[in-house]
């Protein structure tokens, strides 16, 4: 039986990256996606035309209920589990005086508590076996302040405090726990903002570029494999230099 990975959020962007990445690396992939269903059967397709398994499965990470039906469901569907990339998230940028209290709730939902619910499910998993990797996804911004980030940051931030922990608590049952901190990323989301602020961001970033989403998963992947067996618990930032 191959492995298997579960990628959170893997219907476009870096998650989608990150689950195709994996899938060349002969994963089988669980597709886990929150509302867009056609891009996830896109991305499943995608995989599935790389010769490895994949199967789409609907859930919100921040509520748990959902997230031990979609546990179960893997089960069914791949038998086990070797790794989990904690990808799903938001972002709903604002000043801090202009921050309200449905997105403030909201974020802390899907960026924090979602990465511990699935964790939590993957490593009671992973523990049986006595191996697993868990990877989440954080942010140059957890450790470079952004202005209109607060609650962002403060998210992130959380991710960074819970891969440490986190490794350190299953390490002995043979589970790694690393963290991904990109800065920014040519994905739809830069689309949105303003060509001369891109030029203002390119231009405080020493490498003069964005990243790609597969530089976020050639860096996962690399995480993922034996050449990186004794290392857990990091934070790798991925930046360009912008935070240096």
């Amino acid at each position: 039986m191959g492995k298997t990975a579960l990628v959170t959020g893997a219907s476009r962007g870096i998650g989608k990256a990150i689950a195709i990445r994996l899938a060349k690396d002969g994963y089988d992939i669980a597709v886990n996606y929150n509302s867009n269903t056609e891009k996830a059967e896109q991305t499943a397709a995608e995989i599935r035309s790389l010769g490895v398994k994949a199967v789409t499965y609907k859930a919100d990470t921040s509520k748990i209920d959902e997230v031990k039906a979609m546990f179960r469901e893997i089960r069914k569907d791949f038998g086990g589990l070797d790794v989990l990339v904690n990808n799903a998230g938001v972002v709903d940028d604002a000043y801090l005086l202009m921050v309200n209290q449905p997105s403030l709730e909201k974020s802390l939902a899907i960026n924090i508590q979602g990465y511990i619910n699935c964790a939590q499910q993957a490593a009671l998993r992973m523990a049986g076996a006595g191996t697993g990797v868990i990877i989440n996804i954080s942010s140059v911004s957890s450790v470079l302040a952004v202005e209109g980030q607060t609650v962002y940051s403060a998210t992130k931030g959380a991710v960074n405090s819970m891969t440490a922990t986190m490794a350190k608590e299953l390490a002995p049952r043979g589970i790694r726990v690393n963290a991904v901190a990109p800065g920014f990323v040519g994905t739809d989301m830069l689309k949105s903002i303003p060509g001369d602020l891109v030029d203002k961001y390119i231009d405080s970033i020493p490498m003069k570029k964005f990243g790609t989403a597969d530089d976020v998963a050639n860096v996962v992947s690399s995480l993922c494999s034996d050449g990186f067996s004794y290392m857990t618990g990091q934070v790798l930032v991925l930046d360009g230099g912008l935070s240096l």
